[in-house]
């Protein structure tokens, strides 16, 4: 059995806020028999004295499995979408395990920054993990990022490929300076926290992005990392110049990068870009050889994308009836949907049938496959929802 309770404060004084979350999640503990709370995911605006929610949430659960990160906006059952809230989800089974990690120093040495959390994590687990949720950092105090990609393919050679990794990187309100990472009772920077599902879970996934792809697919035929060079033998800003003419890249024209031959694609967002190379670098790696493909949008079929996400998650759904839902969404999504943002949450709540308690944020960067039993990839501008539940 697993039964999971949701607090949402906008409450802006951090005393008041978490007061309120522990205050509602208290009284819905007390309706679970037997259970007590064994994991939880705290999801904060950047304002708040994350030192303080910590000490309150480990004052009222000491010892609990607790992650969390700073976002570039909340969403919950309770409140919608908020922009300078704080949401806590707790996880209580007697079935279930769950666990968390960290690792440290995931800037300079992902890989080893993902050994490091899966291993903390694993050595509590009586039975295999099934199921990852990673909320790494992704800008450091000094202006540097961490590298997405090197976070996922670290905890692909700890947990093993086949495990799902779902979960997204820490925002700061579009601010893009430092994001602050969660782990029981400490406010972390430059840190990957976990948390391990395994035992009885029953779980599902979906995607969904809404950019189109314009034009050819191309090969990339030059690449370092994050930084494009060439695509089909010309500078990476000379493609795009072939698409967008004066303008330069944007959010708002990503490329699609295929999973090899298939139809399937992840997306790249260009971040900066040097006009004496022609190179542009992106916020993610793109591989040489990658098959890739220019992108074009509308508002409507972002939003539809909401859609195409939860229902794929419903219908590859194991069981009768999730008990939690878990989304991630973009920052780069809530920036070009602007006062639309929330209408992602409406969709999600629209389309269900029945009450579920529902908590997620906008990330830096989403992790998910692309199919049900795919390797997981690392994205951007998509929206991910996570279906968890025992029955």
């Amino acid at each position: 059995m697993l039964k999971v309770i949701l607090g949402h404060s906008d409450d802006p004084d951090t005393q008041y806020a978490i007061a309120e979350v522990l205050e509602k999640c208290i009284r819905d503990l007390s309706d679970v028999v037997g259970m007590p709370a064994k994991a939880g995911i705290l999801f904060a605006a950047i304002d708040f004295e994350h030192e303080l929610i910590l000490q309150e949430i480990y004052q009222v659960f000491p010892g609990i499995e607790l992650i969390g990160c700073t976002t570039d906006g909340e969403i919950s059952s309770i409140l919608g979408f908020q922009q300078d809230s704080l949401t806590l989800m707790l996880f209580c089974s007697d079935t279930v395990e769950l666990h968390a990690g960290v690792g440290y120093g995931v800037k300079e040495n992902p890989l080893a920054a993902a050994n490091q959390a899966v291993q903390y994590a694993t050595e509590k687990c009586q039975t295999d993990p099934r199921l990852c949720i990673p909320l790494p950092a992704s800008y450091l105090a000094d202006g540097s990022t961490t590298n997405g990609g090197l976070i996922l393919e670290g905890l692909k050679l700890a947990l093993g490929s086949q495990i799902p990794i779902l979960g997204g990187a820490a925002g700061d309100q579009f601010r893009f300076q430092t994001t602050y990472q969660f782990f029981q009772n400490k406010v972390l920077t430059d840190s990957l926290p976990i948390l391990i599902f395994s035992g009885d879970i029953l779980f599902s996934f979906g995607t969904g992005c809404g950019w189109q792809p314009i034009g050819r697919r191309s090969i990339v035929t030059k690449s370092q990392g994050t930084v494009l060079y060439e695509i089909d033998g010309v500078s990476a800003l000379e493609f795009y110049q072939r698409y967008l003419g004066d303008r330069l890249p944007t959010a708002e024209n990503p490329l699609a990068v295929y999973e090899g031959d298939s139809d399937r694609y992840y997306m790249r967002v260009p971040n900066t870009f040097d006009l004496q190379t022609g190179s542009i670098n992106f916020l993610g790696d793109v591989p040489e050889q990658a098959i890739v493909q220019m992108t074009d949008f509308n508002r409507d079929e972002i939003l539809h994308s909401v859609q195409t996400s939860l229902q794929t998650a419903l219908k590859r759904y194991p069981g009768k009836e999730p008990d939690a839902i878990l989304l991630f969404s973009c920052c780069c999504r809530r920036w070009l949907l602007g006062t639309k943002a929330k209408e992602e949450y409406q969709i999600i709540k629209t389309e269900l049938a029945q009450e579920i308690p529902i908590c997620g944020f906008y990330t830096y960067g989403e992790f998910a496959p692309l199919e049900s039993q795919g390797s997981t990839y690392y994205h951007q501008e998509t929206f991910v929802t996570l279906l968890l539940g025992t029955k």
